[in-house]
């Protein structure tokens, strides 16, 4: 079985894709940071190895072992404040470094993970908060131009993932965010008027989506990039009220007031999104779970851990 180098383990969406590839059996390493934080793979830790790369050379997982494919999940949002240099060096500069050491080592295939990104999936609509999230944009794009440069000595797998949820997830995001606010039973949670049309898919149906092209990369080009996605739009409006009526089927009636229009949309707010998911769906993935079945999934669960 492959041996996948493995970068973002202990983040919502690397530690929901570990899970999986050791289910699968493959054989994964894992990079991190001495600092980093393993809540979510704590479980996992002596079923992987790990190289810390504040303390070593990130070359020296390539030598250790044969590389076959490196799966790059990390990445920086700066959401807490970090300069626009730090959210460079993590998205742009380490992608890169990681990209030549798998290249130098004859890796077979990089997949890297992009994203649809906007502010308004975030609760803080601070101005010093947009100006580090379209330095986040602006340098996800950038790697993913080297991508296309560096495909023609590696294979490239290029993700585009719409917006996920699901369990474990960082609780700045805006679903954990919602649900706390009604656990907390505030008075009211101030939101825009949520027309604003996303894709929202499970983590277990994106995760099904990296195991799926990891395993047909021989039917693919040099660089090829997939859009992640269920090919459904709903409202942010729509979605909030769901979230609220799992809520309340589980937890009783609920006083909290969803106050939409209480914000003003971002500034050059996208109100819609166009998603093509076609070229994964052709290649047999489909999503499973709906919105309904998710978000009483993420409840449910976060129920049976406060018991």
């Amino acid at each position: 079985m492959k041996t996948i180098l493995l970068t973002g383990a202990t983040g919502f969406l690397g530690s929901h894709l570990l899970e999986a590839l050791l289910k699968e059996g493959y054989s994964v390493v894992i990079l991190k940071r001495s600092s980093s934080n393993t809540w979510r793979i704590q479980h996992l830790l002596d079923q992987v190895k790990t190289y810390d790369v504040d303390c070593v050379p990130l070359e020296v997982a390539f030598r250790d072992q044969r590389i076959d494919t490196v799966i790059h999940t990390a990445c920086q949002y700066g959401r807490n404040g970090e300069p626009i240099h730090k959210i460079v060096e993590s998205n742009l500069m380490f992608g890169l470094k990681l990209l030549d050491a798998a290249t130098f080592f004859n890796t077979d295939t990089f997949f890297n993970t992009d994203t649809f990104f906007n502010t308004d999936m975030f609760f803080n609509t601070d101005m010093l908060l947009q100006k580090y999230l379209n330095a986040y944009t602006l340098s996800k794009k950038q790697f993913v131009e080297w991508l296309h440069l560096q495909s023609e000595k590696i294979q490239v797998v290029n993700l585009k993932l719409e917006h996920i949820y699901g369990p474990k997830d960082d609780k700045t995001k805006f679903v954990p965010w919602v649900i706390d606010q009604l656990e907390r039973q505030v008075e009211e949670v101030k939101l825009t008027m949520g027309e604003q049309e996303r894709d929202f898919v499970y983590i277990d149906d994106v995760i099904s989506a990296y195991l799926l092209t990891l395993k047909k990369t021989m039917q693919m080009e040099r660089f090829t990039e997939f859009d992640v996605g269920t090919g459904m739009l709903t409202s942010v409006r729509n979605f909030v009220e769901e979230i609220k009526r799992a809520h309340e089927t589980l937890y009783g009636k609920s006083n909290t007031l969803l106050h939409f229009g209480a914000l003003p949309y971002s500034a050059g707010e996208m109100m819609t999104i166009n998603v093509d998911n076609k070229l994964l769906t052709d290649l047999g993935w489909a999503f499973n779970i709906s919105i309904q079945a998710g978000i009483t999934k993420i409840i449910s669960l976060k129920l049976q851990s406060d018991l």
